[in-house]
C-alpha cells in the first residue's frame, strides 16, 4: 500500500463524508474523537470502525451526534462546512491582536529566599539589578507600537515593590501616552505582598492597578515554602491581603500558589487555606525547571505522577466542596474546559498554539534585554539565551519582533505541523510549550512520549473527561466553569 490513500477513500460511497477529525483511546473500548475545532464525542470502537468504513450499522443518533458535531457532513450541504471554518477561525482571532501582555522586571531583588523560585532573585541590598527609568521608558515605547487595542502591563520582579518608584512612573508615563492611543490599558503587580504600604495602595486605588499576590497554602506550609529571615512570610501575606482588599475590594487581588514536594500530601489544606482567606479560586500548579528551582534541585523532587496524583485529589475536593453548595473553582481545569466547549481562546500562554511567546506576551527584563516569554526570561537567569530577541536600548521594535529566535520558536511550536501533536486527540486542548521542551530536552519541539508537560496535560484532559462522562453533577459544573474563564 502507499504512503496516501487514494481519494476515493475519503469521499462518500453513501449518504456522508468524513471531516477532519482525530482519536485516542480513553478506557478498555471506549476511544474519544475531537475535531479540528475541538469538538469531542465518546464511542466504542465498533461504532468507531463503523464511522470511519461508513459501514450501515450506526444508529441515528449517533449520526444525529457526529453530523452536529461536524465529524460529518452530507453531499451537498455547506452550511456546516462554513459553520466549522468560522469556529476555527474564531479560535485563531487573537493572532492579529498580538501583543498584549508586556512584563516590566522593575527589580531582580528580592526580600524572600524560596528555594524553588524561578527567577535567581538577588538579595535586597543589590540595587544594580533594578531597572532604569531610561529602559522603562524604551519599554513603554514599544508597549504602544503593539497593535493590541488591550494592552496589559504587569509589573515583576523579585519583588517589584521593592522600586516602587519606577512602578509609579510607568504607570503615569503610560496613562500620558495612553491619552492619543485610546487602549484599553491596564496594569498589575506581581507581589508577595510583603512590603505593601499604605501609600502604595493609595496609587493603586488611584490608578485601578490590581494585585497578583503569592499563596502556597496554610501557614506552615507557606512560611517553609517563602522563607523570610523573620519567618512572618504567612503573616504578612494576610495582613497586606486585608489591607488591600479594604482599599481595593476582593476582586482585585488575586492569588497564585506552586506546589512543592511539601504540598504534595496536603491538596485539601491547601484549598482550605484560599477558602479560609475569602478565595473563590485556585490554580493548582508544577514546579518549573527554571532558576533556583533547579539550582536547589527543588524541581527533581516528584516526578509527573505525584504531582498528577496532588491534582486530581485537589481537584475531587473542589468538586465536592461545590457539590456541598461552596462556589469555588480550580483555574487550570476552567482554562481547559474553555478550550473544549467554546470556539474562543482564553489566552494562557502554556496552551497556545502557536506557542504564545512574544505574540500574546513580552517581557523586559531589568537589564533592558528583551525575552519571548517570562520563562525564556528565567531561562536567561541560569546563561541561557535561547530565546533573548533583543535590547530596548540597541534595537528596533521591528527587530526584536523579526528577530530569528522569535520566529523559529513560533515556526516551530504550530502544533498543527509539530510530529505527534498533529495526530494527537488532545491537539485543539493543549498548545506549545518551546521554552519549556527545550529547558528540560534541549529542543523546542521536544521528543513528546518523554515530555513532561504531554504527560501532565493529556492526564488532565483525560481525567475532565473520564469525570464528565460518570458524574453529572462534575459535567454541569465544568460546563459553568468554561463560560467563566
Amino acid at each position: 500500500m502507499g504512503k496516501f490513500l487514494p481519494p476515493g477513500r475519503f469521499v462518500a460511497s453513501g449518504s456522508y463524508s468524513l471531516l477532519p477529525f482525530r482519536f485516542d483511546r480513553l478506557d478498555g473500548d471506549e476511544y474519544i474523537l475531537t475535531n479540528m475545532v475541538g469538538e469531542q464525542l465518546l464511542l466504542p470502537g465498533s461504532k468507531l470502525a463503523a464511522l470511519i468504513t461508513r459501514a450501515e450499522s450506526l444508529a441515528s443518533v449517533d449520526v444525529a451526534d457526529l453530523r452536529a458535531k461536524h465529524f460529518i457532513v452530507f453531499e451537498g450541504e455547506r452550511a456546516p462546512l462554513e459553520l466549522l471554518a468560522l469556529k476555527f477561525r474564531t479560535r485563531f482571532s487573537r493572532l492579529p491582536e498580538f501583543t498584549s501582555l508586556h512584563i516590566f522586571v522593575v527589580s531582580l531583588r528580592c526580600d524572600h529566599s524560596c528555594p524553588y523560585c524561578q527567577v535567581s532573585r538577588r538579595s535586597e541590598d543589590r540595587a544594580a539589578f533594578d531597572m532604569t527609568a531610561e529602559v522603562a521608558e524604551r519599554g513603554l515605547d514599544f508597549v504602544f507600537r503593539s497593535p493590541s487595542r488591550a494592552i496589559k502591563i504587569e509589573f515583576q520582579g523579585g519583588e517589584p515593590l521593592l522600586n516602587f518608584e519606577l512602578i509609579r512612573h510607568i504607570v503615569l508615563e503610560a496613562k500620558r501616552r495612553n491619552e492619543s492611543h485610546g487602549r484599553d490599558l491596564r496594569f498589575v503587580i506581581a507581589t508577595t505582598l510583603s512590603l505593601l504600604t499604605d501609600e502604595m495602595l493609595e496609587f493603586c486605588v488611584e490608578h485601578q492597578i490590581d494585585l497578583s499576590a503569592s499563596l502556597d497554602g496554610p501557614e506552615d506550609l507557606h512560611n517553609a515554602n517563602r522563607p523570610r529571615p523573620s519567618r512572618d512570610s504567612h503573616q504578612r501575606f494576610v495582613e497586606g491581603l486585608l489591607k488591600a482588599r479594604a482599599a481595593l475590594g476582593y476582586q482585585r487581588i488575586s492569588a497564585l500558589m506552586t506546589t512543592t514536594e511539601r504540598s504534595l500530601q496536603q491538596p485539601e489544606a491547601i484549598v482550605d487555606e484560599y477558602l479560609r482567606l475569602g478565595f473563590n479560586t485556585i490554580f493548582l500548579r508544577p514546579l518549573s525547571p527554571y532558576g533556583f528551582a533547579l539550582k536547589t534541585k527543588s524541581y527533581a523532587a516528584y516526578e509527573v505522577e505525584r504531582w498528577l496524583d496532588f491534582y486530581r485529589k485537589g481537584l475531587g475536593y473542589i468538586i465536592d466542596l461545590n457539590r456541598r453548595g461552596v462556589e469555588f473553582s480550580e483555574q487550570y481545569a476552567a482554562i481547559i474546559l474553555k478550550k473544549m466547549f467554546t470556539s474562543s481562546d482564553p489566552g494562557y500562554v502554556d496552551l497556545m498554539n502557536p506557542a504564545g511567546a512574544g505574540i500574546a506576551a513580552i517581557v523586559f527584563n531589568y537589564d533592558g534585554g528583551v525575552y519571548a516569554s517570562d520563562e525564556s526570561r528565567m531561562l536567561a537567569e541560569m546563561g541561557d539565551h535561547k530565546f533573548r530577541v533583543g535590547h530596548l536600548l540597541e534595537d528596533s521594535y521591528e527587530e526584536i519582533i523579526l528577530s530569528d529566535n522569535l520566529l523559529d520558536a513560533l515556526e516551530d511550536s504550530f502544533t498543527l505541523s509539530v510530529p505527534m501533536c498533529s495526530d494527537c486527540a488532545f491537539e485543539p486542548f493543549c498548545g506549545a510549550d518551546p521554552v519549556f521542551h527545550h529547558a528540560t530536552q534541549g529542543d523546542v519541539v521536544g521528543r513528546k512520549p518523554d515530555s513532561a508537560f504531554c504527560q501532565r496535560n493529556m492526564a488532565i484532559f483525560k481525567h475532565l473527561i473520564r469525570l464528565m462522562r460518570s458524574d453529572p453533577f462534575a459535567s454541569d459544573l465544568f460546563r459553568r466553569w468554561a463560560t467563566q474563564c
